[in-house]
Protein backbone atom coordinates (compact mmCIF):
# COMPACT_ATOMS: atom_id res chain seq x y z
CA UNK A 1 0.00 0.00 0.00
CA UNK A 2 1.49 3.13 -0.91
CA UNK A 3 1.95 5.34 2.33
CA UNK A 4 1.55 8.89 0.66
CA UNK A 5 -2.14 8.44 -0.06
CA UNK A 6 -2.70 9.93 3.09
CA UNK A 7 -4.52 6.66 4.61
CA UNK A 8 -1.65 4.79 5.21
CA UNK A 9 0.74 3.63 7.67
CA UNK A 10 2.81 6.79 7.86
CA UNK A 11 -0.25 8.93 8.64
CA UNK A 12 -0.79 6.64 11.70
CA UNK A 13 2.81 6.60 12.88
CA UNK A 14 3.05 10.22 12.35
CA UNK A 15 -0.17 10.49 14.67
CA UNK A 16 0.89 7.96 17.63
CA UNK A 17 4.52 9.68 17.35
CA UNK A 18 3.06 13.37 17.94
CA UNK A 19 0.59 11.41 20.90
CA UNK A 20 4.08 10.41 22.30
CA UNK A 21 6.10 13.24 22.43
CA UNK A 22 3.53 15.23 24.08
CA UNK A 23 2.65 17.52 20.94
CA UNK A 24 -0.62 17.76 21.00
CA UNK A 25 -1.42 20.72 18.48
CA UNK A 26 -0.81 19.35 15.18
CA UNK A 27 0.96 21.78 12.95
CA UNK A 28 -0.36 23.05 10.04
CA UNK A 29 2.16 22.57 6.85
CA UNK A 30 5.63 23.47 7.24
CA UNK A 31 4.79 26.91 8.18
CA UNK A 32 6.88 27.47 11.65
CA UNK A 33 8.55 29.91 14.03
CA UNK A 34 10.46 27.73 15.84
CA UNK A 35 13.38 26.46 15.53
CA UNK A 36 12.59 23.05 16.55
CA UNK A 37 9.54 21.27 15.38
CA UNK A 38 8.48 19.57 18.94
CA UNK A 39 8.39 23.33 20.93
CA UNK A 40 5.02 25.42 21.61
CA UNK A 41 5.75 29.01 20.04
CA UNK A 42 2.64 30.62 19.39
CA UNK A 43 -0.31 31.74 21.96
CA UNK A 44 -2.69 29.42 20.83
CA UNK A 45 -0.86 26.46 21.18
CA UNK A 46 0.73 27.41 24.43
CA UNK A 47 -2.95 27.89 25.89
CA UNK A 48 -4.30 24.79 24.33
CA UNK A 49 -1.72 23.05 25.66
CA UNK A 50 -1.57 23.97 28.83
CA UNK A 51 -5.61 23.70 28.91
CA UNK A 52 -6.23 20.42 27.86
CA UNK A 53 -3.15 18.99 30.38
CA UNK A 54 -5.59 20.99 32.48
CA UNK A 55 -8.84 19.31 31.29
CA UNK A 56 -7.58 15.78 31.19
CA UNK A 57 -6.17 15.95 34.54
CA UNK A 58 -9.39 16.92 36.52
CA UNK A 59 -11.55 14.40 34.57
CA UNK A 60 -8.98 12.17 35.45
CA UNK A 61 -9.23 12.87 39.39
CA UNK A 62 -13.45 13.99 39.48
CA UNK A 63 -14.36 10.61 37.47
CA UNK A 64 -13.01 8.26 40.11
CA UNK A 65 -14.60 10.60 42.58
CA UNK A 66 -18.04 11.06 40.88
CA UNK A 67 -18.43 7.61 40.53
CA UNK A 68 -16.75 6.82 44.16
CA UNK A 69 -19.28 9.39 45.19
CA UNK A 70 -22.26 7.30 43.12
CA UNK A 71 -21.54 3.77 44.61
CA UNK A 72 -21.38 4.53 48.34
CA UNK A 73 -24.07 7.53 48.09
CA UNK A 74 -26.50 5.30 45.83
CA UNK A 75 -29.21 4.74 49.02
CA UNK A 76 -29.16 8.03 50.26
CA UNK A 77 -32.21 9.94 49.28
CA UNK A 78 -30.31 13.28 48.44
CA UNK A 79 -26.26 12.11 48.58
CA UNK A 80 -26.67 10.54 45.61
CA UNK A 81 -26.71 13.94 43.34
CA UNK A 82 -23.55 14.99 45.61
CA UNK A 83 -21.78 12.52 42.57
CA UNK A 84 -23.32 14.84 39.65
CA UNK A 85 -22.01 17.51 41.59
CA UNK A 86 -18.37 16.06 41.90
CA UNK A 87 -18.47 15.75 37.99
CA UNK A 88 -19.89 18.78 36.94
CA UNK A 89 -16.84 20.50 38.82
CA UNK A 90 -14.11 18.55 37.23
CA UNK A 91 -15.65 19.80 33.88
CA UNK A 92 -16.94 23.41 34.66
CA UNK A 93 -13.50 24.48 36.56
CA UNK A 94 -11.17 23.93 33.53
CA UNK A 95 -13.76 25.36 31.40
CA UNK A 96 -13.85 28.62 34.00
CA UNK A 97 -10.57 29.28 35.60
CA UNK A 98 -8.53 26.79 33.19
CA UNK A 99 -9.13 28.67 31.05
CA UNK A 100 -8.06 32.34 32.03
CA UNK A 101 -5.16 30.59 33.45
CA UNK A 102 -3.90 28.94 30.85
CA UNK A 103 -4.24 32.44 28.68
CA UNK A 104 -2.43 33.85 31.84
CA UNK A 105 0.58 31.29 31.59
CA UNK A 106 0.74 30.98 27.85
CA UNK A 107 0.48 34.92 27.92
CA UNK A 108 3.76 35.15 29.99
CA UNK A 109 5.60 32.92 28.47
CA UNK A 110 4.87 34.57 24.59
CA UNK A 111 5.81 38.16 26.29
CA UNK A 112 9.09 36.74 27.60
CA UNK A 113 9.29 35.44 24.26
CA UNK A 114 10.01 31.38 25.55
CA UNK A 115 8.87 28.71 24.02
CA UNK A 116 7.20 25.76 25.86
CA UNK A 117 8.14 22.43 25.49
CA UNK A 118 5.57 20.10 25.50
CA UNK A 119 6.73 18.88 29.23
CA UNK A 120 6.08 22.01 30.56
CA UNK A 121 2.80 22.30 29.41
CA UNK A 122 1.96 18.87 31.20
CA UNK A 123 2.94 19.89 34.37
CA UNK A 124 1.58 23.30 34.00
CA UNK A 125 -1.90 21.73 33.00
CA UNK A 126 -1.68 19.19 36.00
CA UNK A 127 -0.35 21.84 38.51
CA UNK A 128 -3.49 23.64 37.88
CA UNK A 129 -5.15 20.57 38.82
CA UNK A 130 -3.59 19.88 41.48
CA UNK A 131 -3.42 23.20 43.15
CA UNK A 132 -7.47 23.03 42.95
CA UNK A 133 -7.09 19.47 44.89
CA UNK A 134 -5.36 20.98 47.53
CA UNK A 135 -7.86 23.76 47.93
CA UNK A 136 -10.39 21.41 48.26
CA UNK A 137 -8.64 18.97 50.61
CA UNK A 138 -7.66 21.34 52.83
CA UNK A 139 -10.25 23.34 53.06
CA UNK A 140 -8.92 27.05 52.62
CA UNK A 141 -11.81 28.66 51.99
CA UNK A 142 -13.48 27.77 54.48
CA UNK A 143 -11.69 29.70 56.81
CA UNK A 144 -11.55 33.00 55.25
Amino acid sequence: MDSSSGGGLGSDTGLLQQILSLSLVPRVGNATVCPTSTALCSFPEMWYGVFLWALVSSLFFHIPAGLLALFTLRHHKYGRFMSVGILLMGILEPLSAGILTSAAIAGVYKAAAKEMIPFEALVLGVGQTFCVLIVSFLRILATL
